[in-house]
């Protein structure tokens, strides 16, 4: 008898750079919050849409072309987005994956973010700029859950490649890439202090 692991779901996950992460990690937390400070259009969004936390995604989406910061994180994600390409074996023919959005977000204590996906994209991914001991972690959903519709459940002490649902927490300096069709959501944060990230999106560019 021959059994096979058809269709994996692959996910990155690295340190953005080998040194002077945290330095770096500092700068982005600083540029944030002067972020969040002067987006005033921002803040009033998120108050109905986005409850106790704060986005940019509906206000600034694009900061990788506004500011320096974020122009210096595009260009230290591109080597891992090249990495992770290359391990999916993407055939990108004369295109190139291109970041078209870059967002930060802020969850305080309870906030929380739901499951969702990232459309038209193809790669996606969160940066941990902030990750206080203990806050939420990021949580992907197996693709395959909803055709699932009379499948029992799987066992508690199941292999990792049997679970419906995986976990990485969030550490500060530390980047997850994965497919945009993946499914994931940040649970309420239990930690006295902000979890703070910046989240990202490419597409295939070039390929007309």
């Amino acid at each position: 008898m021959t059994i096979r692991s058809w269709f994996p779901t692959l996910v990155y996950d690295a340190p953005l750079v080998r040194s002077g992460g945290t330095a770096f990690a500092r700068e982005v937390l600083a540029e944030t919050r002067r972020i969040r400070e002067h987006d005033v259009e921002g803040r009033k969004w998120c108050r109905k849409h986005y409850p106790l936390g704060y986005t940019s995604y509906a206000s600034l989406c694009r900061l990788h072309r506004s500011f320096s910061t974020f122009m210096r994180l595009e260009a230290l994600l591109a080597p891992h987005v090249k990495s992770f390409a290359r391990r999916l074996e993407l055939d990108l023919g004369k295109g190139r994956l291109r970041m078209t959005d870059c967002w930060v977000n802020v969850l305080p204590r309870a906030a929380a973010h739901g499951l969702h996906l990232h459309p038209l994209s193809v790669l996606s991914g969160t940066y941990f700029v902030q990750a206080p001991r203990g806050c939420s972690p990021i949580r992907l959903e197996d693709p395959r859950l909803d055709r699932r519709m009379a499948s029992p459940p799987r066992r508690a002490a199941c292999r990792p490649e049997n679970r419906q649902h995986v976990s990485y927490p969030a550490r500060t300096g530390r980047v997850i890439l994965f497919e945009s069709w993946l499914r994931h959501e940040v649970g309420p944060n239990p930690a006295g202090a902000d979890r703070v990230s910046v989240s990202f999106n490419y597409d295939w560019a070039g390929i007309a």
